[in-house]
């Protein structure tokens, strides 16, 4: 199993803990917050689910069919779990908020631990993902993160509502499932932050203009490559593939000009771990 799937796999097994502790906790203890928070945590089973998943099928090797390889179903996992994740918040706020006004059993004091065992793991849980997402240049281990991150604001709401709850039952009666409510939104704004990332990607936007300057950097130090006319890159996955037009000298044979074209998409290819592959067209540079 390769990095990414064991980092995903983990996140699952944490998750589903996570999730049955406060689920449990939240039923026992007659807290609509923590029983929320611990909904939000099986939604990340499934999320992490969808990233081995995504991640599994984005490394199979390019066929005939599939020429630049399956890397955009990672990218499309990542898009699921923005939806997922959204969904899953509108009906955690739509659940607390209905409960509102209805009379419950008093909040028992111990279910304020599983949030504080949540708010640990998951803020681990979420540093872990990040910098292996960056690593592996994986939207949706990123989605994945953001989706851990997301748990420790929700723990934290849920821990205020359940304490400001136990502190003073008379005078916030209703604090512990506003607390489920706030949950259910955040998990709500950041599926609509991952959804969005991801359709980006889905829809061929550029990186960054660090990055570019980075591929025209690249070309250029191949000795006969005398510009950059234009230069396109979209992420097939975990990696980008580039269209680049070189300009170089139009009195050069088509064979040298084929070489420098060569040697460019080696110079990229070797300096830029997250570029997959360069199509080099090769132009007369103008006012030669």
């Amino acid at each position: 199993m390769k990095t990414g799937q064991r980092v995903a796999a983990a996140g699952m097994l944490v998750s589903g803990l996570l999730a049955l502790l406060k689920i449990t906790a939240g039923l026992a203890g007659h807290s609509t917050a923590v029983f929320a928070d611990g909904l939000e945590s099986a939604s990340d089973v499934f999320a992490s689910g969808l990233v081995l998943l995504g991640l599994t099928i984005a490394a199979k090797p390019a066929d005939q069919e599939h020429p630049y390889g399956y890397g955009r179903v990672e990218i499309l996992t990542g898009l699921l779990i923005g939806l997922a994740l959204t969904a899953a918040g509108a009906l955690i706020s739509y659940g607390s908020i209905e409960r509102l006004g209805r009379p419950q059993p008093p909040v028992a004091g111990y279910v304020v631990w599983p949030l504080v065992i949540s708010l640990i793991a998951k803020s681990v849980l979420a540093v872990f993902k990040f910098r292996y997402a960056r690593r592996l240049q994986s939207d949706s281990l990123k989605a994945d993160a953001w989706n851990d991150a997301v748990d420790t604001l929700s723990a934290a709401a849920a821990l205020t509502a359940v304490g400001l709850t136990l502190r003073d039952p008379a005078r916030f009666p209703d604090a512990d499932r506003w607390g489920g409510f706030v949950v259910g939104l955040i998990v709500v704004l950041v599926g609509m932050r991952v959804a969005r990332d991801t359709a980006l990607q889905l829809m061929d936007a550029m990186p960054d203009e660090r990055h570019m300057e980075q591929i025209r950097e690249a070309a250029s130090s191949v000795p006969g490559a005398l510009g950059v006319e234009k230069c396109y890159a979209r992420k097939t996955g975990m990696q980008y593939h580039v269209d680049l037009h070189l300009e170089v000298d139009p009195e050069l044979t088509v064979r040298q000009s084929h070489e420098i074209g060569h040697q460019v998409r080696l110079r990229i290819m070797e300096r830029l771990d997250w570029v997959a592959d360069v199509l080099v067209h090769v132009e007369p540079a103008p006012g030669r």
